[in-house]
């Protein structure tokens, strides 16, 4: 370990393995140099909001990861914060079972016991009495389609402080632009941005992240958005952090309507408004 500058003091070997960042012999090689270059990079996007959160040294605090897959970013999580703390708790949501169980027994291997995982849709993980009636941090990294959205929803009615958000795919609201382009084409010239299938598909992932940032400044949060630089496993490399302020929540409630109404997305009112 002494020889591996990268690797923080305390960080756990086997951990890195069980994620392919250290080899088998506890190497490192230039791909998986790589790769522990891109955790520590978002790892320090999420690190200040924990200790914002820690700073009452008598509350319990939990964070909840959506759609954690093999929970790559929790067991780093936990591993490189809570681990020293002694205090919080970390909640995988994930929908495939054998990940969750993967997930569960690894967590026993490491001895990581405020590691939870739980067998869920993110919808379903929205009124489940498995989880804390508040949480203070949500992530949902490259969840798809509408996970993102009720990943939001949950954090919204979790009174999360913070929501740490990669969206990933989501075809929805390109749908309903593509439902309704014929009917737009003589009423808007920029409907000529969605013209054509390629264009409706990009725009659609664009204006989605658009709309998810207006519905959490109508709840009040103050939202950062910007580019996840070295995460080069998907070209979704947009990055949402919202931290609740309780700001005033009229007007970009008023523009996320205007916005709806404006693209012919009113079906989409129940998705963003309620």
């Amino acid at each position: 370990m002494t020889n591996i500058p990268e690797i923080r003091p305390g960080q756990s070997i086997e951990l890195l393995k069980e994620l392919h960042i250290l080899t088998r012999d506890g190497k490192l090689n230039q791909d998986s140099r790589r790769k522990l270059k891109q955790v520590y990079h978002l790892y320090n996007f999420i690190e200040p909001l924990l200790n914002e959160v820690v700073k009452d040294p008598e509350k319990q605090f939990s964070l909840v990861d959506h759609g954690a897959g093999k929970s790559y970013l929790g067991f780093i999580i936990y591993d490189l914060f809570f681990k020293a703390l002694k205090r919080g708790e970390i909640y995988g949501i994930e929908t495939r079972e054998e990940l969750v169980k993967k997930s569960e027994d690894l967590s026993k291997r490491l001895h990581f016991e405020r590691m939870k995982f739980l067998n869920l849709s993110v919808e379903e993980s929205i009124t489940s009495q498995k989880l804390p009636q508040q949480v203070d941090i949500v992530t949902a990294l490259h969840a798809c389609d509408t996970a993102t959205d009720d990943a939001i929803k949950f954090a919204l009615e979790k009174k999360a402080r913070f929501v740490v958000l990669v969206p990933c795919c989501q075809a929805e609201v390109a749908s309903v632009l593509r439902k309704n382009k014929g009917k737009n084409l003589g009423k808007s010239v920029l409907t000529e941005i969605w013209r054509h299938p390629i264009h409706t598909r990009e725009f659609g992932s664009q204006i989605t992240n658009v709309l998810r940032c207006l519905e959490l400044e109508s709840h009040g949060y103050q939202v950062t958005v910007t580019e996840l630089i070295g995460w080069e496993h998907s070209m979704k490399n947009e990055l949402i952090v919202a931290q609740f302020k309780d700001l005033p929540k009229e007007h970009p409630r008023r523009r996320l309507e205007s916005l709806l109404n404006e693209l012919n997305l009113e079906d989409l009112k129940f998705r963003f408004l309620e």
